[in-house]
């Protein structure tokens, strides 16, 4: 248990919103376009994930072609969001930090998450992204909450763990999507709890 914490920040892509729907239709335009199979170029990827780099950026780099537009449209809240979300909000603040292109607050609303939802702050319309600390410290200025008192969660070690350590912040890595394949190298990639789920983060709030 996570003591003092007064407000939970999320990451959004692998973390409150499914992506591997959308992640295997631009791995299947890379293979397409490389003229290989879907197989071959997903092994290619799950290698690169493994070795802490962006697998389908590589893979598309390895076999010489563009890395192919992300389709959002195939891009759905895990089954447990909706109820981790209604939980959690019961017992915190929720806010959103999350690289995202424009029109977040209006995708969350869709997916009927943004009533859970107390702030976002999006790297589109923030013009800084992550792991650049300064939209952290957008969000938690935003928030008035001190970086000893929130927590950040998110699938990403070295967008989102790495960061929030560094500013003192609570950190909970989700493993979901292809970054659960991150090996951890040194303490600061190190976060204070690991969960699989939404519902096993439920568990520990």
């Amino acid at each position: 248990m996570i003591k003092n914490a007064e407000w939970l920040f999320f990451d959004i892509g692998s973390t409150l919103i499914d992506e591997h729907l959308a992640y295997e239709a631009r791995i299947r335009k890379i293979a397409e376009a490389a003229n290989t199979t879907y197989d071959n170029a997903y092994k290619t990827a799950l290698d690169f994930y493994k070795q802490n780099q962006k697998g389908d950026l590589e893979t598309a780099k390895l076999f010489g072609v563009s890395l192919p537009s992300w389709d959002k449209e195939y891009e759905t809240p895990y089954s447990d969001t909706v109820q981790c979300l209604d939980f959690l909000s019961g017992k915190y603040k929720i806010g959103v930090i999350a690289n995202q292109s424009l029109g977040t607050k209006r995708r969350l609303e869709s997916y009927g998450l943004i009533k859970y939802i107390d702030l976002v702050v999006a790297s589109a319309e923030e013009g800084v992204a992550k792991p650049d600390k300064r939209i952290f410290e957008t969000a938690l200025s935003q928030s008035g909450c001190k970086a000893s008192d929130s927590v950040m969660i998110g699938d990403r070690i070295d967008n989102d763990i790495v960061p929030a350590n560094l500013l003192g912040m609570h950190t909970v890595w989700i493993r979901q999507g292809f970054w659960r394949y991150w090996s951890i190298k040194n303490d600061i990639e190190k976060a204070d709890y690991t969960v699989n789920s939404l519902s096993e983060l439920c568990e520990i709030l």
